[in-house]
């Protein structure tokens, strides 16, 4: 073999299967973005840890479109209000104007934004700041900018703001100020008994979603201050302070609310007094108009009851509007200094100066309906209505409206003018859900003038049978509507049942109403009973009168049983009204004619002259005592008085009786 020949060799195949050792060193890469998104977190997560106001609760394993939650801190301890936040972090440069915009898919937003206060934060590795924005700020930017961006695919965030601790401290603040808000409505429903369910949802405050954006927060404030929403503002306090800083200026709307609904006995006197430091405060900068500061701080003093300093802001007040010739204003701040004047006890004064408020504006409502009131007090009842009938509030909420129809109806009533009143009655009763005293104070008023005229009665007794309605376990109105049904029977009218019918009725209002106020029911369907001649019927009520109350009611029961023929049952209760509780006339015949039917003559003769003697014109007595007389055999002096009481009494049925039965007589 030659020396090229022992060279060369064949090649060898590869084997199927067979690795290189070298190829196990290949591994799978981190990743660009994997570094990116690890230095975002370290980035966020050291910053959260330094923040007292959240810890990092967990970060989500199924990452739909949170990558964590963070759990808001209230002084160190746990409160479970959480905020889902979107973590983003990139590598590219910076817009022109510094800003930084990612990228982000569209349901990212849909499944951020159904959890409150949610937040996209973005870490610009190359500077290690971090950036943040709301779930809400992204919706409502492309609601503004896009009616078709639910379409597209992917949206387009910009970030501009800073996440610093202090902007931590806020998202905090507003987070658990809307969480507790949302939590005390939900326990007040979960409380609330089935029947007192709807009364709760219509007394809750609107949920407000106050943004996190101070100057659009600003700008919802001032919207719903201009259409006088002070309670939505005030169930929103807290949140509007979170976003706009409790001692910023554009706190003011909130504070004004706060003392808006102090005025009206409403308020939190911690915010009204805060308020009241607030525009001192404003006032010391000299760049507001000082009449305006004065006379809300006067407003703020009268809330919390310190009347003589509330008196010295408005006459201040007074004294800059004439100075800046503003008569409406000067007319407002004569009107509440003429409040304050009357609450320290000068009525006159204060009238003059809702005089002169009036002379000012002739619209001002809260002047006419303080004039009306001064002059209610006073009986003028016309002068008042006029003013009543002047006053005119825009604002519904606080029931202002309604508190001058509850004056205008007194009025009417006061006045005789019945039909006007129960017509005013109705307008109130349809805000009766809002404003809880529109029905005590229309029972009040119906109580007081319900019998005083079948025209009133016939109103009063429709009212009544409404407010049994809606009101079963009022033992007083029941009451008032049997006392109304006597007073309209007794007057002759008809009230559309007999007796039978009525008595199944009152057995069922009798039922629920208190043992203080049955007596009188009681004695009242007794008389019907008697005016039926049912004597049996009657003594049953007039007994059932007596036990509740005994006293006066003891003579109806005392005549029935006279009636009855049992008179030793009789004799002691006519007795002691004859000797100490109603000592008249008919009291001491009953004693009389008790003592005749039991054979003690000589007493029922001294009972008979008693009653003469306090009524001479008692023709029945007369008779009575002169028939006594006569049938003892006392002949002489029983027929002295027949001759006496027949010419007394000549027209009378018994002188016709007497001359027929004694004609020798006369």
């Amino acid at each position: 073999m030659t020396k090229a020949n022992r060279g060369r060799r064949r090649p060898r195949p590869q084997r199927e299967n067979r690795t290189s050792p070298g190829s196990f060193n290949k591994m799978p890469g981190r990743g660009r973005n994997r570094a990116i998104e690890a230095k975002a977190e370290a980035a966020f997560r050291s910053l959260i840890a330094d923040s007292p106001d959240f810890i990092v609760q967990r970060a989500d394993e199924n990452d739909f479109g949170s990558d964590c939650q963070i759990e808001v801190l209230d002084e160190g301890l746990a409160t479970n209000v959480r905020l889902h936040v979107q973590l983003k972090g990139t590598e590219r440069s910076l817009n022109a104007d510094g800003a930084l915009s990612i990228s982000i898919e569209q349901t990212n937003l849909n499944y951020l934004i159904a959890q409150g206060h949610s937040l996209f934060v973005a870490c610009h590795v190359p500077t290690g700041s971090l950036r943040l924005t709301t779930a809400e700020a992204v919706l409502r930017q492309y609601e503004h900018k896009n009616l078709n961006w639910k379409d597209q695919g992917t949206l387009t965030v910009t970030f501009t703001e800073e996440l610093t601790l202090d902007r931590l401290t806020r998202l905090a603040e507003l987070a658990l100020s809307s969480s507790r808000s949302a939590r005390d409505e939900r326990i007040a429903q979960v409380q609330a008994i089935p029947s007192a369910f709807p009364d709760v949802v219509r007394d809750a405050m609107p949920a407000i979603n106050v943004p996190d954006d101070p100057e659009r927060a600003l700008q919802i404030l001032e919207a719903l201050y201009e259409r006088g929403a002070d309670l939505v503002i005030s169930a929103a306090f807290d949140q509007f302070a979170a976003v706009l800083g409790s001692d910023s200026a554009e706190m003011g709307c909130c504070y004004m609310s706060e003392i808006n609904l102090g005025m009206a006995g409403r308020g939190h006197p911690d915010r009204i007094g805060a308020g009241k430091a607030h525009f001192k405060a404003k006032l010391r900068t000299k760049r507001y108009l000082p009449g305006s500061l004065h006379y809300t701080i006067g407003n703020a003093y009268s809330a919390l009851g310190d009347e003589k300093s509330a008196k010295a802001s408005y006459q201040a007040a007074t004294r800059d509007a004439v100075y800046m010739a503003d008569p409406g204003m000067a007319a407002t701040c004569l009107k509440n200094l003429g409040s304050s004047f009357e609450k320290l006890g000068n009525e006159e004064m204060a009238a003059e100066l809702y005089r002169g408020a009036l002379e000012m504006n002739q619209e001002l409502p809260e002047a006419h309906l303080a004039l009306g009131q001064y002059l209610h007090r006073q009986g003028q009842f016309e002068e008042a209505l006029t003013h009543y009938d002047a006053t005119l509030f825009g604002d519904r909420d606080l029931g202002k409206n309604a508190s001058v129809t509850g004056w205008r109806l007194n009025a009417l009533f006061n006045l005789g003018q019945d039909r006007e009143a129960f017509r005013a009655i109705n307008l109130l009763l349809a805000d009766a859900d809002r404003e809880p005293w529109i029905w005590s104070w229309c029972a009040q008023q119906v109580a007081a003038f319900s019998r005083t005229s079948v025209a009133t009665a016939r109103g009063a007794l429709a009212f009544w049978q409404r407010y049994v309605r809606t009101h079963p376990n009022v033992s007083a109105a029941r009451a008032d509507l049997l006392l109304t049904s006597f007073y309209l029977r007794s007057e002759g009218e008809e009230i559309g049942k007999d007796y039978a019918a009525f008595r199944a009725e009152f057995e069922t209002h009798i039922a629920h109403v208190d043992p203080s106020d049955a007596a009188l029911p009681w004695d009242r369907l007794g008389h019907w009973a008697q005016d039926l001649d049912d004597w049996e019927e009657a003594e049953h009520c007039f007994r059932k009168a007596y036990e509740l109350d005994g006293g006066h009611y003891g003579y109806c029961l005392g005549t029935a049983l006279n009636f009855l023929g049992r008179h030793g049952e009789a004799l002691p209760l006519v007795q002691a009204q004859a000797d100490s509780i109603q000592p008249d006339a008919m009291s001491w015949f009953q004693v009389a004619s008790a003592l005749d039917h039991l054979g003690r003559t000589d007493e029922a003769v001294a009972a008979y002259r008693k009653a003469l003697i306090l009524d001479p014109d008692y023709a029945v007595a007369m008779f009575n005592m002169a028939g006594v007389l006569w049938n003892r055999g006392d002949r002489e002096e029983g027929g002295r008085i027949f001759r006496t009481a027949v010419a007394q009494f000549p027209n009378h049925e018994l002188s016709a009786k007497a001359r027929q039965d004694l004609p020798n007589l006369f």
